[in-house]
């Protein structure tokens, strides 16, 4: 990402997903999201981890990501949106799999 910084860079801290409580969101530690500069980033909730390929545009990111789930592969995209309030809201899908709505405020 070149020019002014995107509003989603940095971290996110997951608030709450369409699919899982809080308590599976924060398994294994703090879920969160994580958009880098360079286009790159990471999240992880429950037992779930991926690295990101980020696309920004405007104010979202489209992302591919691989990573895992419960230790087995797991793949697919997502994308991220920030909201009027400064939060985001996004969706994170599995391929073959399920698709989950998230919300997430600055870490």
């Amino acid at each position: 990402m070149t020019g002014k910084a995107h509003p989603l860079l940095g971290k996110w801290r997951i608030t709450g997903m369409e699919l899982w409580d809080a308590a599976f969101i924060d398994l294994l530690g703090p879920g969160y999201i994580r958009f880098d500069a360079d286009g790159g980033g990471e999240f992880a909730f429950g037992a779930v981890q991926g690295e990101i390929d980020g696309h920004p545009g405007g104010e979202s990111i489209h992302f591919t990501w691989e990573g895992s789930d419960e230790m087995d592969h797991a793949s697919d995209d997502g994308d991220a949106q920030l909201e009027a309030d400064g939060t985001i809201t996004g969706e994170i899908c599995f391929h073959r799999g399920d698709e989950s709505a998230f919300k997430a405020r600055r870490w």
